[in-house]
């Protein structure tokens, strides 16, 4: 591991066991950051553009308002377009950690694609079978709902090797900024109910996953970092194991697809907050020098309101929010994003009722994570996105947010 990978990992991994150790006041302090402040800027944008080839004008929009974007192996003329229209912007390539796939497009016969969706492709893998995960029953694993992406070995030093060194040799190659690294997860379960040969139970197939994928992230995010190039895995289920989101956050940054989402437990708090991912992420941005892409899967306002608001307590010079659908076909524009917050001008604060709040230079934000609706007191002067004014007090709902703007002087 680099030595600016091993400080800054030290330096955000410090913060969470202090804040862990001090549980009582852990949610309500803040990392202690050393030499410069940066810019708590409101949420940029970006695009996880993985659904579809982009057209001509949405390359021509992306240059103007996204800050990263992500785009599959084989769009390389979008993305030497993009670097041409705002050579500013980071363009991402995206390949899955843990899958390889042989669905058409993925290969052509009996060959692999010349660009990949994955790092290794299926007929090279073939000729290593050693590189299928393989359950308990003798089959390779398939995954349910994703027909045709079929489990690795991400465990196995060969296979680590042999994808670090395909992507990053892809990286340089073709110009990309870095690579969006997918299904760095913490559990089988979501994609099989295999135990993967070797282990005893689903708990150990995960563990075994885990650690693998830890080596992976570490192999390749020095190898990209040493190159000058960026590493942004898709973390998953990091709220589950304090210290997960820090680790693997460590080099560019993190993804989280499923941010600012209501738990299905019924009862109504959002899964953002709970564990300790939250805490790391605020540790991550406190410290201003990686990103945060975040997503939040809107089928409502409300949705979109919790979304770009939780993003909004995350403030930094890199922290991005998008609203998106599953299938990633549209770049996508929130109307919160025209709110022009500007930069914040205190840390997220934590109130004793659980809400969190945020001021800006043009506005306040705050989140309801719990299961109970509580009155708020918003600080004066402030308006609606529409202009309305904002009564003295508001009822704000369970697992709900609002975002507001300084109104018009007087």
């Amino acid at each position: 591991m680099s030595e600016k990978s091993l400080i800054r990992r030290f330096a955000v991994v410090a913060f969470v066991l202090l804040s862990s150790a001090c549980a009582v006041s852990a949610a309500e302090s803040d990392p202690i950051i050393t030499g410069p402040i940066p810019k708590a800027l409101a949420p940029c944008a970006w695009w996880y553009g993985i659904g579809d080839s982009p057209s001509a004008w949405e390359i021509r929009a992306a240059a103007k308002h996204y800050d990263v974007v992500v785009l599959n192996a084989w769009e390389t003329a979008a993305m030497r377009k993009l670097h041409e229209l705002n050579p500013e912007v980071k363009v991402l390539v995206y390949k899955d950690f843990s899958s390889t796939r042989n669905y058409s497009g993925a290969v052509e016969g009996d060959r692999d694609a010349q660009y990949l969706p994955t790092g290794i492709g299926y007929n090279a893998a073939e000729r290593t079978p050693g590189w299928f995960a393989i359950s308990t029953l003798g089959q390779r694993i398939e995954w349910n709902g994703y027909p045709k992406h079929w489990q690795m070995t991400v465990w196995d030093p060969a296979y680590q090797k042999a994808w670090a060194d395909a992507v990053v040799s892809e990286v340089l190659r073709e110009g990309w900024d870095g690579v969006l690294a997918d299904n760095d997860f913490s559990s089988l379960k979501y994609y099989s109910s295999s135990v993967i040969a070797g282990t005893a139970d689903a708990a150990g197939s995960d563990r075994l996953l885990r650690d693998g994928l830890d080596g992976m992230l570490e192999l390749t995010g020095d190898a990209l970092e040493k190159a000058g190039k960026m590493l942004v895995p898709n973390v998953s289920e990091s709220q589950l194991t304090p210290g997960r989101w820090s680790a693997h956050s460590r080099y560019a940054g993190a993804m989280e697809e499923n941010f600012g989402l209501r738990g299905d437990d019924g009862t109504g708090e959002l899964i953002t907050f709970q564990g300790n991912q939250f805490k790391e992420q605020r540790a991550q941005a406190a410290l201003g020098e990686s990103w945060l892409l975040l997503i939040t899967h809107t089928k409502s306002d409300r949705e979109e309101r919790v979304g770009y608001a939780s993003a909004a307590l995350l403030a930094s010079p890199h922290t991005c929010w998008t609203r998106a659908q599953p299938d990633y076909k549209n770049p996508y524009w929130s109307t919160y994003q025209d709110a022009r917050l500007g930069e914040a001008v205190e840390t997220a604060n934590r109130l004793p009722s659980g809400v969190w709040n945020r001021r800006y230079s043009n506005g306040w934000v705050a989140v309801n994570p719990t299961k109970t609706s509580v009155l708020l007191t918003p600080p004066p002067g402030l308006v609606t996105l529409r202009g309305e004014p904002v009564p003295p007090q508001l009822d704000l709902p369970a697992a709900d947010a609002v975002v507001l703007v300084n109104g018009p002087r007087r």
